[in-house]
């Protein structure tokens, strides 16, 4: 069934227009690195489009966490990094973030992911097919990361990309070496299994090994050592979560784990998934609840600084990493900020509105026949998809 309801959903995309969204940084966007998308005229605030590099004292926008171990730090990062709700797309609802990835990198974002999938024999980030949304190459996705790590050397990345076609560590590997970004690839002492004591961001920084790649699932390559199997180091709380109070610290993945208590003792790190989705047939990112989702109080059901604080009380430590939809919206920063007791220095100023389409823009596109937004049908099926690859 769920094939039949992809090709109906890709052929209703195609009518519409919306079936491949713009890429994320086209060949101009690599030069200007981090360049922020237009927001509506109530909404507008302007957005550095050069990433400004961070001076000498400060390891990840802060000089506190300089000498703190990687496993010790909250890693902010960007869910589904690579698929825009922004005029390029339309607006589509499919979408999960409103700035591109070097845009968050700049607001501080240190975790950037993204499913990957084989379109024609070529690496492309696609939101469950890439007929629905086409996020562009990931040769472009990496070649704009390496040069806004070359343009600001003391900040230390995550990539956490979703293998949704089971490729090879050798084809994600030759993307990365053509990209020129594998040498900053990080190589840990044991590449079987967690790691109880990562180095320091400024071991880190000072080897130039400033890239830390894991891959959903992948089979450990030796020839690429810096692609790590993340079950084999990470662990994970629920995704799909569809209302404020559904948030808890529970281990849901990988299933080879009994628990998060026995994650941690075995030297995981904590992944926190923290986006809602809405109910019913069609599911998407609940963008009218987002403001409560990534806000940073501790006290407010559903809320990221909720989770975060519940979580580092019940596991005896910080969440290593935490996934949001629309990062600028809180900020999501503050959480990772409250978590690590830092006052950050060196961000770009991102807007904290949601982006909306502007009156002469171009909006979700909307299908007669039973009343359904084509963009809606869509996020149907990447609600499904989901289930397997997010």
């Amino acid at each position: 069934m769920l094939p039949s309801f992809i090709t109906a959903s890709a052929a209703l995309l195609s009518l519409a227009g919306l079936s491949q969204a713009s890429p994320q940084f086209g060949q101009s966007s690599t030069s200007s690195i981090a360049t922020a998308t237009r927001v509506s005229s109530s909404t507008a605030s302007s957005v550095s489009q050069a990433a400004a590099a961070t001076g000498t004292t400060a390891c990840n926008n802060s000089p506190d966490l300089c000498n703190r171990n990687y496993n010790n730090i909250t890693h902010m990062g960007a869910h589904d990094s690579a698929f825009l709700r922004d005029q390029s797309t339309s607006f589509t609802v499919a979408g999960n973030q409103f700035y591109n990835a070097t845009v968050a990198l700049s607001a501080g974002i240190r975790l950037l992911q993204a499913q990957v999938h084989n379109q024609n024999g070529v690496l492309e980030l696609c939101h469950t097919s890439c007929v629905l949304l086409d996020g562009g190459s990931l040769e472009t996705f990496l070649s704009a990361i390496k040069a806004w790590m070359d343009a600001n050397p003391n900040e230390v990345v995550t990539l956490l990309l979703v293998n949704s076609d089971d490729e090879d560590a050798s084809t994600f590997g030759s993307v990365f070496n053509s990209t020129g970004i594998s040498t900053y690839g990080y190589t840990p002492t044991s590449t079987t299994g967690p790691v109880a004591t990562w180095p320091t961001l400024q071991t880190l920084i000072t080897a130039n090994t400033r890239l830390v790649t894991f891959i959903a699932s992948i089979t450990y390559d030796s020839s690429y050592p810096f692609l790590l199997p993340e079950f084999d180091f990470v662990f994970e709380t629920a995704f799909g979560v569809t209302s404020t109070d559904g948030f808890n610290c529970t281990l849901s993945r990988p299933t080879s784990l009994d628990s998060s208590a026995s994650a941690i003792s075995a030297g995981y790190m904590g992944l926190l998934n923290h986006f809602l989705d809405t109910t019913g047939l069609i599911s998407e990112p609940a963008i009218d609840n987002i403001t409560t989702t990534n806000a940073a109080s501790t006290s407010t059901t559903g809320s990221l600084g909720a989770q975060g604080e519940e979580c580092a009380s019940e596991w005896g430590t910080k969440p290593t990493f935490m996934l949001v939809d629309f990062f600028n919206v809180g900020p999501a920063m503050d959480t990772a900020d409250q978590l690590n007791g830092i006052t950050a220095t060196g961000r770009t100023t991102v807007s904290t509105a949601e982006l909306t389409a502007s009156t002469t823009g171009a909006a979700t596109q909307m299908v007669a026949a039973g009343g359904f937004r084509v963009a809606a049908v869509a996020m149907g099926v990447l609600a499904l998809g989901n289930f397997v690859w997010l």
